[in-house]
């Protein structure tokens, strides 16, 4: 018996452990978005969490601080992205890469990866210049390429977009993992296939390689990494015990050159390994673990266990509230108008409903700058195409002057109208002040229309609707201008 309560022990899960699970399931509290298969859209999505953890995983409450970076920047021609210079200040001012160590999912999922029992490859020369990597990644595809189509007004996320393995794993196949997103398989093409590939080839590396994204990739891990002379918690080293046997930096897996330099992650690995006892884990003054709390009184040792105990009882709370508000069953959206009644002739017995074939549900949607909304049944006699979109789309972007031009060719014979997303990041309509777009362009303020139409946060989708009210097209994916004119012939 003692030896099975011995193993028990043994692998018990270390506080460090405890911590990253706890972190990866506060920032992904929407349990049920892995059910529903749709993401968070909540208010609190506007907060970047401080860990590496994708916008569109199905669970996600929060922002990923990186993506909210490139969005920044790709928006920066209108508006100072202050608040995520802010938060990453305060992250890195506090934190720094203590979070890569205890905050970040993907840190977790490379720590698991690693313990699969394979041949290990060990650092050295090779790895600690490949670990420079990360901030070239971090310049050209997190800073200049968002900056540069910034001048070009479209947004492009390009980190995000070409090679972040967290979007892949937590949003693509997070969502088309769960058979409701089954007719969304149609949108991959070869960018997903590249980035899949990119996702398997990282997967792998962190078998063989300690935390080979966290150490040649991460621009994340990169900007953190740059306030590690700063950063308020962390593992810091008591020069006066210091006998430079460089114990630390050999047991240590990543590519440190001393203890808390920006390559360290600050997981308390060398804290019980120095032999003299001058490495402890701090937050300021306050020593969270070290020499000094292994040689405490029994009765300060009781005190800290109580304060522990406190700690993750009040954790667990957060954790329960988090958990209740997240996943609390969506309430009918009321509507303060309700639409206009759409006459119908007493044989017509077409359902209402979202598939080409069904008659087109009624909504009606405020207009940018104008004071009259934008009716779908005040329109009846004429084709409608319906466009949703939102400006950090950037294929929705991409696409608008194709509506533009149908609605310039084919004037009040065609009512084009581009939704936008309730989800809305940037200044709307500073945005399409940049443009000479004709069309007219409304908010979808709750969401609820484009829920109408089967639509979730994938963009773009467009909508046609014949002069009946019946919907001919209704699909998620850019379109071209000649498959617009195509779409319109067939809905005559």
């Amino acid at each position: 018996m003692a030896k099975p309560l011995q193993w028990i022990k043994d692998h018990l899960p270390t506080q460090r452990r405890l911590i990253q699970l706890y972190a990866a399931l506060l920032y992904n509290a929407h349990v049920k978005g892995f059910i529903t298969g749709n993401i968070y859209t909540g208010n609190s999505k506007i907060l970047c969490v401080p860990g590496f953890n994708c916008y569109s995983c199905p669970g996600a409450v929060g922002a990923c601080p990186l993506g909210a970076l490139q969005n920044a920047i790709a928006a920066s021609g209108s508006r100072t992205p202050v608040y995520v210079q802010g938060i990453l200040l305060l992250f890195g001012l506090t934190l720094g890469r203590t979070i890569c160590g205890f905050l970040c999912p993907l840190g977790l999922m490379q720590d698991l990866l690693h313990k699969i029992p394979t041949p290990k490859i060990k650092k050295s020369r090779v790895t600690r210049v490949l670990s420079y990597l990360k901030y070239v990644i971090l310049a050209v595809f997190v800073i200049a390429v968002p900056l540069w189509y910034a001048f070009q007004r479209y947004p492009v996320p390009a980190f995000c977009k070409y090679i972040c393995p967290a979007g892949t794993f937590e949003g693509a196949i997070g969502l088309l993992s769960n058979p409701v997103n089954a007719d969304k398989f149609s949108m991959l093409g070869i960018l997903f296939t590249r980035k899949f590939v990119i996702l398997l080839l990282i997967i792998a590396a962190c078998v063989f390689l300690y935390r080979a994204f966290c150490r040649f990739l991460c621009p994340l891990g990169a900007i953190y990494g740059l306030f590690a002379k700063v950063a308020l918690v962390g593992v810091k080293v008591e020069p006066s015990r210091c006998t430079d046997c460089g114990r630390c930096v050999s047991q240590c897996p990543m590519d440190i050159r001393h203890v808390g330099d920006h390559e360290c992650i600050h997981c308390g690995q060398c804290v019980d390994a120095c032999p003299t006892k001058a490495i402890a884990f701090k937050a300021g003054r306050v020593t969270l673990h070290g020499p000094e709390l292994a040689s405490a009184s029994p009765e300060k040792k009781k005190r800290l266990r109580g304060k522990r105990m406190m700690a993750w009882g009040a954790a667990l709370l957060v954790m329960a509230g988090a958990l209740w508000l997240f996943n609390q069953p969506e309430a009918p959206v009321q509507s303060e108008t309700p639409p206009p009644a759409v006459t119908q002739a007493p044989e017509d017995n077409i359902p209402v409903g979202k598939e080409a074939g069904m008659r087109a549900p009624d909504f009606t949607v405020p207009v940018y700058g104008q004071e009259e909304p934008f009716t779908l049944s005040a329109h009846r006699g004429k084709t409608v195409i319906v466009n949703f979109w939102a400006t950090w789309c950037t294929p929705c972007c991409q696409e608008l002057p194709h509506f533009d031009a149908v609605s310039r060719k084919y004037g009040d014979d065609v009512a084009v109208v581009a939704i936008h997303s309730d989800l809305v990041t940037d200044d709307v309509e500073g945005y399409l002040a940049q443009f000479d777009y004709q069309l007219p362009f409304a908010l979808d303020e709750t969401g609820s229309v484009i829920k109408s139409f089967g639509g979730s946060t994938m963009l773009p989708q467009t909508v046609v609707i014949d002069a009946q009210g019946v919907i001919t097209y209704n699909a998620v994916g850019s379109v071209t201008l000649e498959k617009l004119e195509a779409l319109l012939l067939s809905a005559k």
